[in-house]
């Protein structure tokens, strides 16, 4: 085969910034999915439905004229958001999830979900969906452990406690959260990132300490790559597309402190088809990349289409950005599959 076309898929789950990063980042997303559920951590966060029309208008704002993209925005949960907040405008798709300290500006993350449950149960009523950072930031937890436990300490009572809530166990990178998916109700789904799908945590470490390889949650063990694939190819509409993509300038990352995040919006749809067409499943990449994740939001499927081509390219070693340089996921290396048009 050497071309594919599939529908116009959709992003469910995306990291975009604001200012020059936002304009710089934009067009790369815009130019292959249609829609994608825009991440609330700015800094300060977008925890009001006031705040997430604005962040929207300042997207749209910088979406290439001939590129037709919606972003689908979010609110950050709060130990103080107010279930008022829920319902108030359709632009608002879901509620995102970050346990305080989890990843990327989570500091003002939840500390105790038992403080939110009126927003929860204004959530179940109006059928607004929860979006999962899955992990625990306890220090007694080892770092690659976070994913199991949050599932057993909090994730489990809260669907219990909810079953008619929707939830996303965002970017899932264990067995364990695999299995917790697929034994749960059709409300409970996840989203599988590329990057997780082809690296395993050796990739950290191979010929020295790898920065850009650094993303939260951190990469693990080839087994659970391994159970991602299974998941992400094997036909189960649980499991769709959200790249997790989370751009950070390359002072940032290579840096005594680096910031947790890889770039792949890039060549985003090229390194899905990597993974399906190393299993043997391309004739569902489409469903998981472009019908999974719409059904399980309730919204349209979308109506044009996209190619893929089988052609070898190199991806640029850098990106330059105004103020900064973006080092893009596969840095120099060569792709084999490449986005026509």
């Amino acid at each position: 085969m050497n071309s594919l076309t599939i529908t116009r898929p959709d992003d469910w789950h995306l990291h975009l910034r604001d200012g020059d990063m936002l304009a710089a980042v934009v067009p790369d997303t815009a130019r292959q999915f249609a829609r994608a559920i825009v991440m609330p951590n700015l800094d300060p966060p977008v925890t009001t439905t006031e705040q997430a029309i604005a962040y929207r208008r300042r997207i749209l704002d910088v979406v290439p004229g001939e590129l037709n993209f919606d972003p689908l925005m979010t609110l950050y949960l709060t130990d103080q958001t107010s279930p008022d907040e829920i319902g108030i405008d359709p632009c608002v798709h879901a509620v995102k999830w970050y346990p305080a300290g989890a990843t990327t500006n989570s500091s003002r993350g939840v500390s105790d979900i038992s403080r939110c449950y009126g927003v929860l149960e204004k959530m179940q009523q109006h059928d607004v969906p929860l979006l999962v950072h899955g992990e625990v930031t306890d220090a007694d937890v080892d770092v690659f452990d976070r994913e199991q436990v949050f599932i057993e300490r909090y994730l489990v009572p809260v669907t219990e406690r909810f079953p008619g809530l929707r939830v996303v166990l965002e970017h899932v990178t264990t067995s364990q959260g695999v299995e917790f998916v697929k034994a749960s109700s059709d409300r409970i789904a996840a989203t599988i990132t590329a990057h997780h799908l082809l690296l395993n945590r050796n990739a950290l470490f191979t010929g020295g300490l790898r920065p850009h390889h650094y993303c939260l949650p951190v990469l693990k063990r080839e087994e659970h790559r391994r159970a991602l694939v299974e998941a992400a190819t094997s036909g189960n509409p649980k499991f769709f597309l959200g790249t997790d993509s989370a751009p950070h300038a390359k002072n940032a990352k290579e840096s005594g402190c680096g910031c947790a995040g890889m770039y792949t919006a890039l060549a985003a749809v090229e390194l899905y088809t990597e993974v399906f067409e190393e299993a043997g499943a391309l004739d569902r990449l489409e469903a998981f990349a472009s019908f999974y994740g719409a059904d399980f939001y309730g919204l349209p499927r979308n109506s044009d289409t996209i190619t893929l081509q089988r052609e070898a390219w190199r991806v640029p070693e850098v990106l330059s950005l105004d103020h900064a340089e973006l080092v893009p996921f596969r840095a120099a290396e060569m792709m084999q599959w490449k986005l026509a048009g």
